[in-house]
């Protein structure tokens, strides 16, 4: 198998801030909706939903205020445990060296791991568990 059989699409975009409150504000004037807001350590962190698109925004990482300021791309993924497999076999550079776990993010937390594309962007794949 190959990690594609583990996808279905685009979860979300992350993009860090300075100021969470300011971010949420500028993305529901766009007509977004906040879908979650949860705790992350001593920060906290925000998604932001309109229509299909879901951007994940936090506090507490260092932010680019230059163009490019996307920090990384989520993959929903259906079993992450069997994608992590499947990207290390096809030889993928792999950021993280097993799942990682946020547990206070949904109902029952997230399991992802990142890797590199060609271009240093990270590519998470993202299960929210269920």
């Amino acid at each position: 198998m190959a990690v594609q059989d583990f996808i279905t699409g685009i979860q979300h975009v992350g993009i860090p801030t300075a100021d969470l409150d300011k971010t949420m504000a500028f993305y529901e004037s766009l007509g977004f909706e906040r879908a979650g807001l949860f705790p992350n350590g001593e920060n906290r962190c925000a998604f932001m939903r309109f229509g299909n698109l879901t951007i994940e925004t936090w506090e507490g990482d260092p932010t680019n205020p230059e163009a490019g300021a996307i920090n990384h791309i989520s993959l929903n993924t259906t079993d992450v445990d069997k994608a992590f497999a499947a990207a290390k076999e096809q030889g993928l550079d792999m950021v993280n060296d097993e799942v990682q776990s946020i547990p206070s993010f949904w109902d029952k937390g997230i399991r992802f791991f990142n890797i590199l594309g060609p271009n240093h962007e990270t590519i998470e794949f993202c299960e929210i568990l269920k």
